[in-house]
Parts: structure tokens; sequence; C-alpha cells
């Protein structure tokens, strides 16, 4: 995730007179015999849909009035027939989309389509496979180089110290890829045994294949206890246990929580203005079956969110917008965060490409290092979202008034204050010619601003720098002071 790339809108065309969806959802009927029927008679209005094509301002149009009765038989519903003979050659998640919307009756929205593209427990594109690295699909800044999860260590012992060294401390990782970021951290931290014997490790981490890859990343073994087992990491000799979700990890001991490019993979919700104010943007199936955005002309749940979001911002910088994105997702995992720092102590670091300013409209898919469209073989690339940082400052700062928000600063910063430039010094005194290029490379990529000056390979392999994209936040407990390097 290199290089980041914002999707143009796609050209507007006028829905067809008469296009309609119903306005309800037939309810699932379980070993029932169903017979039903519904009619429109010459005198009742047909509803029109709920949705149009998006950025098309539609004029009002009189509703011509049918002088037949038209009678709709649901049977089929509830009684689907087992095979069918039509030539079909869509993926399971792409049925499994098209079924969601069919049985609603209409769209879904972008984050739900988010969601079920990147979580879905059958399909999802996290979920059964190693989308990490250079054979992935994208390289995080872990990949790059191990000099990055040595200095998030050096962030947590720091904060560990300021915490008055607790010998019991949650370190939690939310979303760790193939746990490359801990194990370096680990393996950095190993020698101070004071803090690595205060740690017990937490991995959320919701894809089972990730977990097996994390699980040989951590040189995981089982040992026998009074209890039963417990899974331990030969690193640093700290135990580990996995985790579906936040509110899953144990409480009642202070936490260091770790988000690295975690909260841009969180599903949002997009926002277009139109002529009759913010409306949602909407995933449906097109006649020719595949799938397209459309725009609902009616007030969502979400627009709960985008009110919220734009008191925060105010209202001369949503004047000047005409595309916004909330994540909600991403203010509840917030709220949970500093309720735990709160009320057990500790802190969190988040690191992502983002901005310190209400997102306009950054969701992007990408496929084997490439960007592909957001609608084209779901499950098949990685969906993500520029962070809001601003957004995330606002939700921990309303939560409690127990905790304080620090940054965001760039990577750059954050990495160089830790003592990154020190780090690869000494790891360049002894190494390899090919190795000296390797840490100068991955140094730049987290450091370094655009294409790297210094490349003399070929321009589809320059090393790109990271340093001012993505961006380092943290929320602490206010009674620990200011966390380094925010001061």
């Amino acid at each position: 995730m290199l290089r980041r790339l914002l999707l143009q809108a796609s050209a507007t065309r006028r829905l067809p007179n008469g296009y309609f969806v119903p306005p309800y959802s037939a309810p699932l009927l379980h070993n029932r015999s169903v017979s039903s029927s519904t009619s429109y008679s010459s005198s009742s209005q047909i509803p029109h849909s709920p949705f149009v094509e998006h950025a098309e301002n539609h004029p009002d149009q009189t509703t011509t009035q049918p002088t037949t009765s038209i009678t709709i038989d649901r049977s089929g519903l509830y009684n689907p027939p087992e095979h069918s003979h039509e030539p079909s050659s869509d993926s399971e998640l792409v049925k499994h989309l098209k079924g969601i919307i069919k049985f609603r009756g209409g769209p879904i929205s972008v984050a739900e389509y988010m969601e079920e593209v990147l979580t879905n427990p059958k399909a999802g594109f996290y979920m059964n496979r190693d989308v990490f690295g250079a054979g992935g699909d994208f390289i995080t800044s872990p990949e790059v180089s191990q000099m990055f999860g040595e200095m998030v260590g050096v962030w947590a012992m720091s904060l560990w110290e300021q915490m008055g060294q607790p010998a019991r401390v949650n370190l939690i990782e939310l979303g760790p890829g193939r746990g490359t970021l801990m194990a370096d951290l680990l393996r950095g931290a190993s020698k101070f045994k004071n803090f690595t014997e205060s740690l017990h490790v937490h991995m959320v981490e919701c894809s089972p294949a990730l977990q097996k890859i994390q699980h040989q990343k951590l040189e995981c073994v089982d040992e026998d206890v009074t209890a039963g087992k417990r899974t331990v990491s030969m690193l640093a000799k700290t135990p580990v246990s996995w985790h579906a979700a936040l509110e899953q990890v144990p409480s009642g001991v202070p936490s260091i929580i770790i988000a690295h490019e975690f909260y841009d993979a969180l599903p949002v919700h997009q926002f277009q203005r139109a002529s009759r104010g913010w409306c949602e943007k909407m995933v449906d199936v097109a006649e020719d079956s595949t799938f397209r955005f459309v725009l609902s002309s009616q007030p969502t749940p979400a627009t709960l969110y985008l009110a919220k979001r734009c008191k925060w911002a105010g209202n001369e910088e949503i004047a000047k917008l005409g595309h916004i994105e909330v994540c909600p997702k991403a203010m509840e995992l917030t709220e949970t965060i500093a309720e735990r720092i709160a009320s057990d102590g500790g802190g969190a670091l988040i690191i992502d490409y983002g901005q310190n300013r209400v997102v306009s409209d950054s969701l992007q898919a990408i496929r084997k290092h490439k960007f592909v469209n957001i609608l084209d073989d779901p499950g098949s690339a990685d969906l993500s979202a520029y962070v809001d940082f601003a957004s995330i400052r606002h939700s921990a700062e309303e939560v409690s008034g127990e905790v304080s928000v620090h940054g965001p600063i760039t990577q750059s910063q954050f990495l160089g204050a830790l003592g990154i430039n020190f780090r690869v010094e000494a790891l360049t005194q002894n190494c390899t010619e090919e190795q000296f290029e390797s840490l100068r490379n991955g140094y730049w990529q987290l450091v370094g601003e655009g294409e790297a000056p210094f490349w003399e390979g070929p321009d589809d392999k320059v090393p790109i720098g990271m340093g001012t994209r993505y961006l380092a936040m943290a929320i602490v407990n206010k009674k620990q002071g200011v966390p380094v390097p925010f001061e």
C-alpha cells in the first residue's frame, strides 16, 4: 500500500422511467407452504424506487396509472428451484451479495458491501489466504523492514515505563497481518526481561488462515500448565492468545494497543451531495447483472453518523466537499479503546495512511499491487479507505475525559524521534552489499517521501517513501503524561 489513488466517480445517466423496487422486504418463512399475491388496482399508486443512479438530478415526473391490475406471485421467493440450467460464472461471494440485494428488494450500503468483501467467513478477502508481502496483494511497513517493528517496540517500552512499569500488561495488536510487526517487536525487546515478563500478547484476528501464519511467525509452542495449556512465543517467552474482537481481550490490567493499518480496512459509508442534499451511495445490481452504484433518495441509518461528522467539522469545511466518507465502526472502536484505557490505564498507537480532516472520496481496491475497479470481482482485491484521524480524536475525547489524544504526526517524525536513524546506522556497520541495499531501500520506504533519488534499478521497483503519507496518533490515560515522541 505504498501508492494511493483516489477513485473517480463514474459517468451518470438517467434511470429508465418506471424503474422501482418494492417498499418492503418479504419475511423469510421456514417449513411453510406459501401462496401469496398482491394486486395494485387502477386507482393505486405504484411505488417509486427510493434509489436513483448517482450524480443525477431528476425532475419531478408524473407516474402513469395502470389500467389493469398487476398480480405478483411471490411463491418463488420461498421455494426456489434446486437447480438452475442457466450458465453462470459468478463466484460464491458474488452470488451471496446479489442474494442479499434481491432479498432486501433494494441496494446495500457501500459499508456492507465492503464488510462482506473483506470478512465474509467463506469467501472474504482476508479470511482464507495470505495477502501480505511481495507475493500478496500489498506490502505493509513491517514487511518492508524489521526496523519498523523495533521502533514500535521502543514506543511500547517507553509507555510501559511511563505507566510505572506494571507487572502485568496486555500487549494487544489489532489486525496483525502475518505477525511480522509483533515478531520484530518481541525479538527486539527480548533483552529487556522486566518488560517482556510483564506482557501477555493478544492478537485480535478474525482470519483463521492468518492466525496460523501468526502462530508460526511468533515461533509459538503449546505448554502444559496447571489450568490446562497455554501458547507461548519463544521469541521473548511471552504468552500469546488470539481473539476475534477487542471486546474479547480480558480487561482489568493496563493495555498497550497497536493498530497499524487496521482502521483503513474498516467499512466506510459514502455520501454524495445532490440537489436534494447528502445522499448515501449504495451498491445495486444492474440490468446486465453487474454491480453498480446508486444513490438513496431517503435518509439512511448512517445519516446519523454523517450529521455527527459534519458537526465536528463545521460548515466551512463541509461546504467545499461533494463527497464525504464516514466510518461508524472506527468511531465505535475508538470509543471502546478510550474506555478501556480510561478504566485500566495504558495507551494506543494508531498508524495508518489518512488525513487529519474529513475524508472525501478515497475508497479503493488493490489486487496484486495494482488498483482495480471496486465492484470488479469482489473478494479478489483488498478494499481500503483513508483514515479520518480528526474523527478518531473527537470520538476518543467525547467518550472519556480521562484520556488524552496526541498527534497525528507523520510516520517519518514518529520513527525519526524514536531513533530509527541510529538503528539503521548500527545495522549497516557489519553487513554485505546486498544487505546494505535492502536496509537503505527499507529505510527510505519508511521515512522518505516519494520516489527514492538514489535508485538505479527498474522503474517499476523504485522504493516509494511513505514517511509523510502515513500518520501516527496516540491515545493514552492522562495520568501517564504525554507519550514519546508526541511531546
